[in-house]
């Protein structure tokens, strides 16, 4: 057992009976054959039906898809890399050679993965409340402030449907360029409406992410146009 999983412990205000299930799901597979891949499997079950039934009772009137939408929400792993972050969780996992030179104690998936895998540990050392009680303590401050609905949906769609209602043409994605090796590329993506003419470019590490984020500049970009109408109808 290693000293990080006693400071953990405490650091989490967590009382393990068995410290071995906490160190057990800090150990990164680069590290030990005994890791933390099962705990993970064990937490993220835990963690969506934690999810999924905190959110039943809190949302009353919301129906399926949108509970789903938001369930996928907090589960995802950018959220949980930002609650592991929160929690300083890099400075307590155990890596690889490979893994710590090229910084994988900040990997957003190493990181989600350790705390999927602390739940887990929670759960088998404690049982199933207290495996909740502290998952909700963890979401506190997100299941108190959660997304609309419209913001769950991603830009793409959000644009299409701000379009669609519009009786607008639909979006136009071009791929003006490509750059960066193999493994590590760039894209330069465009979004194009008419009629207004409006045109967004964005660059990110994928196709589908580029295009996400010219697909918000533009909602963005009509959003303004409309509320300026808006204003200098007022004033008019």
């Amino acid at each position: 057992m290693t000293d990080d999983a006693t400071r953990l412990s405490k650091h989490l205000d967590l009382a393990f009976h068995d410290l071995t299930l906490l160190d057990c799901a800090l150990t990164h597979r680069s590290a030990s054959g005994r890791n933390n891949e099962r705990l993970e499997y064990l937490g993220d079950g835990a963690l969506n039906f934690i999810i999924a039934s905190e959110l039943y009772f809190r949302k009353p009137d919301a129906d399926e898809g949108t509970l789903s939408r938001l369930r996928a929400f907090l589960v995802r792993g950018a959220t949980l890399s930002e609650i592991a972050r929160e929690l300083d969780l890099g400075d307590f996992l155990l890596l690889g050679t490979g893994e710590l030179r090229s910084g994988g104690f900040e990997r957003d998936s190493i990181l989600a993965d350790a705390l999927e895998a602390i739940i887990g540990a929670v759960y088998l050392d404690a049982g199933f409340e207290p495996c909740r009680a502290f998952v909700l303590r963890l979401y506190e401050a997100r299941l108190a402030s959660l997304p609309s609905p419209e913001e769950l949906l991603d830009p793409k769609t959000r644009l299409q449907e701000f379009l669609q209602a519009r009786g607008m043409s639909r979006p136009r994605y071009e791929t003006l360029e490509v750059t960066g090796k193999p493994h590590a590329q760039q894209f330069l993506v465009a979004c194009h409406i008419e009629q207004p003419a409006v045109t967004c470019e964005a660059r990110a590490t994928s196709r589908r992410k580029a295009e996400q984020a010219a697909a918000l500049e533009v909602l963005n970009q009509l959003r303004e146009h409309k509320d300026i109408a808006k204003s200098r109808k007022r004033s008019s």
